[in-house]
């Protein structure tokens, strides 16, 4: 399958989603649960106010922060680039490529619906963006 739409990657996904006041504790504990790198923060309407990775749990350990008394909205990405469920699975490769990053939230009229990473994505739309890539080092 090649370029599938992000809909159908994310069309069964329960991500996880939390509370900016929850601390970072709490969210690695439910990372390490359902075995994901990322924490959407939300608020009760399920509006993105950030995203949390493991990364960031990376650099609260390294600045010797107590995990249990850090709150997300004070080491999350607040306001990240997203994607919509329209889009295509190159498209959002593109995106963590240009951005750096390894994680997308899904966002549909404001609400999460979804998150994809580098993981999501298989073969053959891998080789079509690597070939991508390779194209425009070509031309660069």
């Amino acid at each position: 399958m090649t370029n599938r739409n992000i809909s159908f990657i994310v069309k069964d996904q329960a991500p996880l989603m939390m509370r900016p006041s929850d601390t970072v504790q709490t969210a690695c504990q439910q990372m390490c649960e359902r075995r994901v790198g990322a924490v959407l923060v939300t608020d009760a309407r399920a509006h993105l106010k950030g995203i949390f990775t493991g990364r960031d749990a990376v650099q609260v350990l390294a600045r010797d922060a107590n995990a249990a008394h850090v709150h997300l909205s004070e080491v999350m990405t607040p306001k990240p680039d997203t994607i919509e469920p329209e889009r295509t699975a190159i498209e959002a490769l593109r995106m963590m490529c240009d951005g750096g990053y390894r994680h997308v939230p899904v966002v549909k009229d404001g609400k999460v619906v979804g998150i994809v990473s580098r993981s999501d994505f298989k073969g053959l739309e891998l080789d079509q963006f690597e070939d991508e890539l390779s194209l425009w080092e070509r031309i660069c």
